[in-house]
């Protein structure tokens, strides 16, 4: 479970640097994003590694209820990230829906996974994204006025909501996850 606990401390370290050591990451420019973007890719390597390799103690399973909700939860999580980059008519409702879609994710993965690499793996996130949301929203100030998009948008953001879920679903199948109980 170390490499899991690794590339949580890597994906927060290079997540929060911009907030926690500005002076530094201005210091590199544009190119901050870039060496962000690569620690973030080493961290989701180390720590998918880090969990298929983990063991631990059980404390729960899936059952079809739970299983359910997950799957809900998980498609609205996707549609919240999709719903960002369209700046859909719940961006008015939710302030950062990327991270929000962090933390549903991250709850819905914990509702079928109650063993001890979950645990690290998913509460980690959850506690990282909300985290994030509370710096974010405190640095941030008063919301600024909000311009209903087009529909256009809206449908955009369902249809790739729909794929990527199709994606991650079967991206699950295939590594002997199955998604759908």
């Amino acid at each position: 479970m170390i490499l899991i606990l690794l590339g949580l401390i890597l994906w927060s370290g290079s997540h929060f640097w911009k907030r926690a050591a500005p002076d530094s990451r201005a210091a590199i420019g544009e190119k901050g994003k870039m060496v962000v973007a690569v620690l973030s890719v080493v961290a989701i390597v180390l720590m998918v590694v880090g969990y298929r390799d983990a063991a631990g103690t059980i404390y729960w399973g899936k059952t079809s209820a739970t299983t359910g909700i997950n799957n809900l939860l998980v498609l609205f999580a996707f549609y919240l990230f999709a719903a960002s980059g369209k700046g859909t008519r719940v961006t008015k409702l939710i302030r950062n829906p990327q991270l929000t879609a962090v933390a549903v994710w991250a709850f819905a993965h914990l509702l079928v996974n109650g063993d001890t690499p979950s645990f690290l793996l998913f509460g980690g996130m959850l506690v990282w994204a909300l985290a994030e949301i509370v710096v974010l929203n405190r640095a941030a100030g008063p919301r600024t006025a909000y311009h209903a998009p087009p529909i256009k948008s809206e449908i955009i953001a369902v249809v790739a909501t729909l794929v990527v879920f199709g994606v991650a679903a079967g991206i699950h199948s295939a590594l002997g996850y199955s998604p759908f109980g």
